[in-house]
């Protein structure tokens, strides 16, 4: 009888340890960038999915609008959407206030597929990238030793980051708001990217280019160019000033680049290279009052915003769960980039790190409208990659089972706002 109990305890036990590699190494497929993308966007379009056809077209797919407008040689809307929500009408034509490279990015495929190429499968794709790119960028970042967690650590980062932060809520609904974030997101990365890949020139030249494009899509994301901007003065720091001096200038370049075209593109239209066309735009009604009153940034909006970035919880559902939601509440992983300022307060890559997210953050929490229709607080995605980043740094040293409770419980809460959101977004 004894040795039956012990038979069992041993049958239990090789179960268990089947169990825990077989969950370890399913984990694991998320450090893989390749793998990371695909699972990413299998869940994103089964997200969609419970709304319709995922090759289907928003009512707000206004860069596939944009795109045709180029690729016809002219700046305002060749062709007058459905809906006009948000759009510049001036001199009697509609005009896109936002930057123009997320139409830039998407020409190729308008050219090829016609206008009513879906916006969705566009967030898709977009998505899978930017979930590939994290996963890159965090294994360079330890490589690099910016960053010390092993492969099952980052695994577990990248699952957060794809189905546990605001992120998990633009990939699957398409909508010319949620494709110009993931585009600055993507942009962002791939400039953290060229400063952890690349040495000299070639590294200083694509961290540039990558800023400038974050630049032409959401013109506050080149406050993010500070951290690679630092890491790579900091790399080459003994090679000498003229040196130097030859790698800052061609990194600059593509973002003094980005901001002449910018002022072109604005004085084409509008007649001043300051005019983005933002005076011009059919804002909800709920906006007017407070922006014919404040303008589009003031510190009046400041309590709203911190408000429903930080602290409001949309749980359980009511009318303003779609307002916002806290970014450190609903995703709790983030506490790691706490930690990390908290503990790391010697180095100094942390507080570069954290100075840049700030910077990012603050033309955010001056802006008229807190992101809505959204859950949680979607326009801090624009300071994720730095957050990401910190967060890496603070849960070094965290147990695993704590990083696995606050990643599942961040997923929890993006799973069911996605599916939430899907009832006012489409």
């Amino acid at each position: 009888m004894h040795a039956s109990f012990n038979e069992r305890e041993r049958t239990a036990a090789l179960w268990l340890g089947w169990w825990r590699t077989g969950v370890t190494r399913l984990l694991l497929l998320w450090e893989h960038p390749a793998w990371a993308a695909l699972l990413a966007m299998l869940a994103y379009g089964l997200i969609a999915a419970r709304r319709g056809s995922v090759v289907r077209l928003t009512k707000y797919p206004y860069f596939n609008y944009l795109a045709d407008a180029f690729l016809h040689g002219q700046l305002y809307l060749r062709l007058r959407p459905e809906l006009t929500r948000d759009l510049s009408l001036f001199d009697g034509q509609l005009y896109l206030y936002w930057p123009p490279f997320p139409a830039v990015v998407l020409m190729p495929f308008v050219a090829l597929f016609g206008i009513r190429m879906s916006d969705v499968l566009a967030t898709l794709a977009l998505g899978g990238l930017n979930v590939a790119l994290v996963a890159l960028l965090l294994r360079r970042a330890v490589e690099r030793k910016v960053i010390a967690v092993s492969p099952l650590q980052r695994a577990l980062l990248v699952l957060f980051f794809a189905l546990g932060t605001v992120h998990a809520t633009l990939a699957p609904y398409g909508m010319v708001w949620f494709v110009g974030q993931l585009v600055g997101f993507a942009c962002v990365a791939c400039a953290y990217l060229a400063a952890l890949s690349l040495r000299r020139v070639p590294a200083f030249l694509l961290a540039g280019v990558g800023i400038g494009a974050a630049l032409l899509t959401r013109n506050h994301l080149a406050l993010a160019g500070l951290w690679p901007a630092w890491y790579l003065l900091y790399e080459h720091r003994s090679d000498g000033w003229r040196r130097l001096g030859h790698y800052v200038a061609v990194g600059i370049a593509p973002v003094v680049l980005a901001v002449l075209l910018l002022a072109a593109y604005n004085w084409l239209r509008f007649g001043s290279p300051f005019d983005n066309g933002l005076a011009y735009h059919r804002m909800a009604d709920i906006f007017v009052r407070d922006y014919q009153r404040y303008g589009a940034f003031s510190l009046h909006y400041l309590r709203t915003n911190l408000f429903y970035q930080f602290v409001a919880y949309p749980l359980p559902f009511r009318p303003n769960s779609t307002y916002g939601g806290s970014l450190f509440l609903l995703s709790p992983a983030f506490f790691g980039a706490v930690w990390a300022v908290v503990r790391a307060s010697r180095l100094i890559s942390t507080w570069v790190l954290a100075t840049t997210v700030l910077l990012v953050a603050i033309p955010i929490l001056l802006l008229m409208g807190t992101g809505w229709v959204q859950w949680g607080p979607r326009y801090t995605l624009d300071y994720t990659v730095p957050l990401l980043l910190l967060t890496a740094i603070g849960i070094r040293r965290w147990p695993l089972w704590l990083l696995c409770v606050l990643t599942a419980v961040s997923i929890i809460h993006y799973i069911v706002g996605a599916l939430y959101l899907g009832k006012f977004v489409m």
